[in-house]
């Protein structure tokens, strides 16, 4: 039987290879129904037979709205766009006459999570599903197996679907991601050979950089569902809980020698806070895949590679609501057919398991109806009874744009936040109004809020799919207090408002403006882009009882390309726009350094390049352009290390070197490199760039070298032993010199940093070179391995060197992490406006 095995995938694969010439819809659909002919196929809208070519994200679109328009099942509407003003749609498929109450029975829905849902009867509510299909642009099988779904949903007769549409609303969402599904369909469309080539040497099956995994700014979307920051992210993230639904289906696509996954994962890697209930539910869904993919002769494993622990996925945050995620991952094609270990792997064979458990998943969803309702209601029954009182607070007394973008994060989620009564301190920490936000614990909400807000630091498992830590008010560098009344709550916060400030007043002598806030480098870009002259404080002073901080920003009213009035006004502008108060003064003695001192130093415009291309890590670019782009309204030059030898460098001020492998630039880009630093230029790298600039001689370094010896570790176990000592995504704490410009603009000693990497670098003899030092006993949230935790303790995760005119600055750690960690974004910032005072 073990030699029949292969053989018997072999022909199930080559079958569906044969199959790819003669295509046909029966090829996919279930031949015991029939099918209304007044439905459009999807070869008549989109022009061939779904995998003979990777449908474009137009195409899918044109068809989801004609089915639309001629289908009473089905109703669609646009939720927004994407970054390259693709729209973000959604189809509701139900029977007619519930399309006729959809709001009622939304609304009865909805029910089920709030107090007193014990008298709702579930006996005959329908169950609500909601189906996503390719977050990975590229892992494009989903997509277009979405065609064949929303076909079969609006055109199947009988008495099994009339059922199916009479108990179930179906969220139906053909594409999470429509930038990246195009980017890939054009890779893959273009690259097709007539005679299909199945040699996976095949230029169709080897994508250019950056690939079509990720959204418009290389993100990957599917760890978003929790930060949400991207308007993919937030559109399905409304419908979400607009109407909580009860499975949520995740279809994705994994290596090309791999059969077909579904959940639940590896038990011991689900996060303690989802009831064993949810994993059990999970299970039983399974048997519907199982017996339709035995039944089509496909392969399959469950329990095994994937976990359910991080809640920023998709298959994982429904847990976290009371509703089912289940995450499918196909083995890919990468193209339209490609060899594999199990024989030649086609196209159209990977939409049918998609298209298989899209219905697989309907089947259960119909036949377990009323069990999964009454668990989506005792889940939020069981969370309101296990909630303790009182409440979490956070905030920044003077960084309030971070405390509001957490609480805008929040809101986004429906969780119940409010003001505070009155300014009050709480373990030495000060929450003032405008500025802090109060989270009760007992309120609908209670799981998600204490997945958002808790450090863990202990685990049954030590190997993790994703990250094992996102303590959100650390991630915001806030302050944070766990366990407050709710005296302290004030009002409830209805309509979320950004934090206010007063314009400026007019001087005729100079304007400051304190580095705290988060939006302060947009602020300060906008002066510098103007041609005004600004400079930074490199020691704090005082002025009629207010204290100004290091890095605080001046900005002289003499010998301006403005005049007084013009610079009033511009600023008046540079303060609404950036939300960053900006002070006039009218005297030069302060307490402390006077306004004249030298330690005032001039800034000069940021004209600031990103290293971009093969080699590099899209995601860490994509976090940086993004930043730039969004965040901070500053242009950023992508430089491609394909033309890098070519490029003029003398353009930029600033050059900055993402997470990359060795071979991302060539000997002589690096010996450009080192020309145009000791010109004046400034080099930021990331990471992985530790190595290259000790190897090639850009600073010194002293990087533990890994000593690990396995004891008693099986030959078995190797691969779980050496996993287990990476640090896929962990939170320490740092101790910082406020007074070094990196560290300009944050108000506390200690610092939070994310770190996903084993990169240790030793500290420096001389205290002052190690602004930014980890301390002895650094984990705040998330797993680390008790070597790695001694190897981390007292090491450093910055450094800086100058060489000639310029410098050299080096992050160990990713100060950007998928666009929520606001807390360290500044450090980059501060490397970029202050490097020359390092």
């Amino acid at each position: 039987m073990q030699k029949l095995l292969p053989f018997l995938i072999f022909c199930i694969c080559f079958n569906s290879f044969a199959q790819q010439e003669d295509l046909s819809l029966d090829y996919y659909l279930p031949q015991d129904v029939s099918y209304n002919e007044e439905i459009p196929k999807p070869q008549d809208i989109i022009g061939y037979i779904p995998g003979e070519w990777h449908v474009t994200h137009d195409l899918l679109l044109n068809y989801m709205r004609e089915l639309a328009r001629v289908s009473p099942r089905i109703s669609i509407e646009n939720r927004g766009v994407t970054y390259e003003g693709r729209p973000l749609i959604l189809l509701t498929i139900t029977s007619e006459e519930n399309h006729d109450n959809l709001e009622e029975i939304r609304e009865n829905h909805l029910a089920l999570t709030q107090e007193n849902a014990s008298s709702l009867n579930t006996e005959e509510m329908p169950i609500v599903v909601n189906q996503g299909f390719s977050i990975h642009g590229n892992e494009a099988s989903g997509s277009n197996a979405a065609l064949l779904a929303a076909y079969y949903l609006a055109a199947a007769e009988g008495e099994e679907i009339e059922e199916l549409m009479e108990n179930t609303v179906i969220l139906f969402d053909p594409s999470f991601n429509p930038d990246g599904l195009q980017r890939f369909s054009y890779w893959a469309n273009t690259n097709k050979s007539e005679n299909i080539n199945p040699d996976p040497q095949d230029r169709e099956y080897n994508e250019i950089w950056p690939g079509g995994r990720t959204n418009h700014y290389w993100f990957d979307m599917n760890r978003d569902w929790l930060p949400v920051q991207l308007p993919e992210s937030q559109a399905r993230i409304e419908t979400f809980h607009k109407w909580m639904p009860n499975i949520l289906t995740d279809h994705h696509e994994m290596g090309s020698n791999s059969s077909f996954f579904f959940q639940p994962g590896i038990p011991s890697r689900t996060h303690p806070l989802t009831p064993n209930i949810n994993q059990d539910l999970t299970r039983e869904i399974g048997t519907y895949h199982a017996e339709a993919f035995d039944e089509l002769g496909s392969f399959y494993y469950t329990e095994e590679n994937y976990d359910d622990f991080y809640y920023g996925k998709g298959s994982t945050f429904p847990d976290i609501n009371g509703s089912i995620g289940i995450l499918f991952e196909q083995g890919s094609s990468r193209g339209h057919a490609q060899e594999t270990d199990n024989g030649v792997l086609t196209f159209p064979f990977t939409i049918r398991n998609q298209f298989t458990a899209a219905l697989s998943t309907l089947e259960a969803a119909k036949n377990m109806r009323e069990t999964i309702l009454n668990y989506q209601r005792n889940f939020y029954k069981n969370a309101r009874n296990s909630a303790e009182n009182g409440a979490y607070v956070f905030g920044s007394e003077k960084d309030a744009s971070s405390a509001y973008e957490l609480a805008k994060i929040l809101e986004k989620h429906k969780i119940e936040i409010h003001q505070i009564e009155e300014d009050f301190e709480t373990d030495g920490k000060n929450f003032k109004k405008n500025s802090a936000y109060v989270v009760p614990k007992n309120q609908r909400q209670h799981r998600l809020v204490e997945a958002m807000f808790e450090r863990r630091t202990e685990f049954q498992d030590s190997l993790f799919y994703d990250i094992s830590a996102w303590t959100l008010p650390l991630a915001f560098n806030l302050d944070f207090a766990e366990d407050v009344k709710m005296n302290k709550a004030g009002k409830k916060i209805e309509d979320l408002q950004k934090p206010e400030i007063q314009s400026p007043e007019q001087s005729s002598y100079a304007y400051v403006m304190q580095w705290h806030d988060f939006y302060s480098p947009k602020a300060l870009n906008m002066i510098l882009e103007k041609g005004l002259r600004a400079k930074v404080g490199m020691q704090p002073f005082s002025l009629a009882n207010r204290e100004y901080d290091y890095g605080t920003i001046l900005v002289p009213v003499q010998n301006q390309e403005l005049d007084a009035d013009e610079m009033h006004e511009f600023l008046q502008k540079v303060a609404e726009k950036s939300n960053v108060q900006i002070d006039a003064i009218s005297t030069g003695l302060t307490q402390g350094v006077n306004l004249g001192s030298n330690q005032f130093r001039a800034l000069k415009p940021a004209k600031v390049a990103l290293i971009v291309g093969e080699g590099i890590t899209p995601y860490d670019a994509g976090e940086i352009w993004h930043l730039f782009d969004q965040r901070y309204d500053m242009k950023i030059t992508k430089l491609d290390t394909r033309r890098f030898s070519r490029a003029d460098l003398s353009r930029y001020t600033d050059i900055i070197l993402p997470n990359s492998g060795s071979s991302a630039l060539k000997s002589k880009d690096l010996d450009k490199l080192k020309e145009w630093i000791r010109d004046g230029g400034t080099l930021i790298g990331y990471r992985n760039a530790a190595q290259l600039f000790e190897k090639e001689d850009f600073m010194e370094l002293e990087i533990k070298k890994d000593s690990l010896v396995a004891e008693d570790i099986s030959f078995e176990e190797q691969r779980d032993f050496r996993g287990a000592q990476g640090i896929g995504g962990a939170i320490f704490e740092a101790n910082i010199d406020r007074s070094h410009p990196v560290n300009f603009g944050y108000t506390n000693d200690k610092l939070p940093l994310f770190r996903n990497t084993t990169i240790f670098v030793e500290a420096d003899k001389q205290s002052y070179n190690n602004p930014i030092q980890y301390t002895e006993d650094p984990l705040l949230s998330g797993y680390i391995s008790a070597p790695r935790l001694d190897s981390i303790a007292g090491t450093v995760p910055f450094k800086h060197k100058g060489m000639g005119r310029g410098n050299v600055i080096l992050f160990t750690d990713n100060t950007n992490f998928r666009a929520f960690w606001f807390g360290t974004n500044k450090l980059l910032m501060n490397a970029i406006f202050f490097g020359d005072e390092m």
